[in-house]
């Protein structure tokens, strides 16, 4: 569904991603785990086509996303960790305009917005100004304009960091139902615990440089997600955990640009 070769990504003299190779399968649930500032963003938005990147391919359901865009988008949703919306218009007009663009059929779209609007909680508040809701709301609205797309490929950056409980459940149920259709999920999360029980693989970056990847099992074997990273922060090109895939340390400058 998502690959990613040789992507790296400088800010001026600092390497914010380096020589990254990542695949991202259809119907699996990908966390993408890294310290701030480690290229997870960059990566992210280098995928969604939001950033240009200096070398590497990146394709997405087949399409390069440099090459041909406008498929590849088509394709996909990105959900940022601080959405921009337009706050002068109402929620349902905000998700209404979404629609519009991804050319959902008025005919199913206003039952996907009355689906994912309750499911999130606020269909209550669809026609008030999206600048009057508060910062949950706002997340969960842009949540909403993603699902409603029903798309093949979903990129979310720390898409549980404020959500309420009952929206975070929600939330897990939804990414696993869009890959048990046939879909693949990537996001990054700094909470240990929900990677570890909620995907089917694991990536982690350090200093913009992917040092292990696999099958979630694989990674964690008999110890835990927080173990193995905390562990691999001493020693980011060192051995991976059995079963997992380790990524050769290369020579270089170690970024500190803001992922």
């Amino acid at each position: 569904m998502l690959t990613i070769t040789h992507l790296t990504k400088h800010y001026g003299d600092k390497t914010a991603v380096a020589d990254l190779s990542l695949t991202v399968p259809p119907g699996a649930i990908t966390g993408f785990i890294g310290r701030n500032g480690a290229g997870k963003t960059t990566t992210l938005r280098s995928a969604a086509g939001i950033l240009d990147f200096d070398a590497g391919v990146i394709t997405i359901d087949g399409h390069d996303v440099r090459t041909d865009p406008v498929s590849a988008k088509r394709v996909t949703a990105f959900l940022p960790d601080n959405p921009d919306l337009y706050e002068f218009m109402s929620g349902l007009d905000y998700l209404s305009f979404i629609a519009d663009i991804y050319g959902i059929p008025a005919t199913s779209r206003r039952s996907l917005i009355e689906r994912y609007a309750t499911a999130y909680g606020i269909d209550g508040d669809l026609g008030s100004s999206v600048g009057s809701y508060s910062h949950g709301m706002k997340q969960k609205l842009a949540l909403v304009s993603a699902l409603i797309r029903t798309p093949r490929l979903l990129m979310l950056d720390e898409p549980f960091v404020g959500l309420d409980p009952v929206a975070a459940h929600r939330l897990k149920g939804d990414l696993r139902s869009l890959c048990d259709a046939g879909g693949a999920v990537l996001f990054s999360t700094h909470i240990l615990e929900v990677a570890q029980a909620l995907c089917d693989n694991i990536a982690i970056i350090s200093a913009g440089r992917l040092v292990v990847s696999g099958p979630t099992s694989s990674v964690v074997g008999d110890s835990s997600l927080e173990k193995v990273f905390l562990d691999l922060q001493g020693d980011s090109a060192g051995a991976a955990p059995p079963g997992a895939t380790p990524q050769p340390a290369q020579e270089g400058p170690q970024p500190g640009a803001s992922a």
